[in-house]
């Protein structure tokens, strides 16, 4: 990644109050860019919060599905760089909310292309999709971009949807080498881990709110084996796909990328948990949950290949570093620190690539 290409391009991220986007914004912001986001306001608890996300850029909130106020964004801030993130990104929220989520996961990203249709300064549009968005046959490699796409949960389906729009709106209104040079990609990621991420029924926050409590914790499927990375991993992937696209100018690179960690970090729930408890330094009780729950995959495994061959990415932190890292982020937070200041020595590191201290 080259700091000095970001230095001043104006872009947005939409869902920036959310886990990934708080990030990502942090990071844009200390390379320099003029950033912008949309997204809907940030809970009480929330990275976007704690870490004082909003004093370095312009916060906008808005509905992603609502085409006035994305539009009027687009017309005054005249974004180059679009990464696109604002999503329902729960599983089990989507079998709660089935048609919210397909209207914010699908004609939110239709709304998204329509404003970037109509704004002649956007030079690279991401759309972030989800490791989901396979249908999963439950195989033990790991699935690669023209894989068949699928969905059994209203999640997955919606991300598998949100692809193909992401291809129609490229095939239909955007050639990154014609009179309309907009180039556009899609990217998958996995099972993303790291400090500032509190949301509900999701397996490290409810390890974290555990132990910092020492209630016991519930676990639904400890046999389920994820591609567990840390955040700052598929950020610096996009980072990377999006500045290749605006100097080659798109071309071949307009396409669906994996960004998954390496194939031995894709680890079973069990032994997260116990590393987990063995980062933190104390033990905690764990129950399997019992309750009948909705459907959820047990083996998923991205093959990231052609993002390492192509653009030369691959994960700096392996998952035993990852964890490590976690856990410092939320003991910081338990001690009161100063979560920007947290935030920031963790950008700095990764860049460096310095691994837990």
């Amino acid at each position: 990644m080259n700091a000095t290409f970001w230095s001043g391009k104006r872009v947005l991220v939409t869902g920036h109050t959310g886990f990934k986007g708080s990030w990502l914004a942090m990071w844009l912001q200390k390379l320099g860019a003029e950033v912008a986001g949309y997204a809907l306001p940030a809970p009480a608890e929330s990275l976007f919060q704690l870490a004082g996300v909003e004093r370095g850029m312009r916060s906008v909130q808005g509905d992603i599905r609502s085409a006035a106020s994305l539009q009027a964004l687009f017309e005054s801030f005249e974004p180059q760089v679009v990464f696109h993130l604002a999503a329902q990104s729960l599983v089990r929220v989507s079998y709660e909310s089935p048609v919210e989520t397909y209207e914010v996961n699908v004609l939110g990203t239709a709304q998204l292309f329509e404003a970037v249709r109509k704004t002649s300064s956007c030079r690279v549009v991401i759309n972030v999709t989800s490791d989901k968005c396979y249908a999963n046959k439950e195989w033990i490699w790991g699935y690669r971009e023209d894989d068949p796409l699928g969905g059994r949960d209203p999640y997955s389906s919606s991300k598998a949807c949100a692809e193909l729009v992401t291809r129609a709106y490229q095939a239909s209104f955007f050639d990154a080498t014609g009179e309309r040079r907009v180039g556009v990609a899609s990217a998958r990621a996995g099972n993303v881990i790291g400090g500032g991420d509190f949301a509900k029924d999701r397996l490290v926050p409810d390890v974290m709110r555990a132990l910092k409590s020492g209630s016991p914790l519930q676990i639904r499927n400890p046999a389920a084996v994820r591609p567990w990375q840390h955040v700052l991993e598929p950020l610096g992937g996009y980072l990377r796909l999006a500045e290749k696209i605006w100097v080659d100018g798109g071309g071949g690179d307009c396409e669906a990328w994996n960004f998954g960690p390496a194939i031995e970090d894709a680890r079973p729930v069990r032994w997260i948990v116990e590393r987990l408890t063995h980062h933190w330094g104390s033990p905690i009780r764990w129950d399997l949950d019992r309750v009948s729950h909705p459907h959820e995959a047990g083996l998923l495994r991205l093959d990231s290949t052609k993002a390492r061959v192509r653009l030369e990415w691959r994960p700096r932190w392996g998952l035993e570093e990852a964890l490590k890292i976690v856990c410092e982020w939320h003991q910081a937070h338990h001690r009161g620190e100063q979560m920007r200041e947290v935030c920031d020595r963790q950008l700095v590191a990764y860049a460096n690539g310095d691994g837990p201290r």
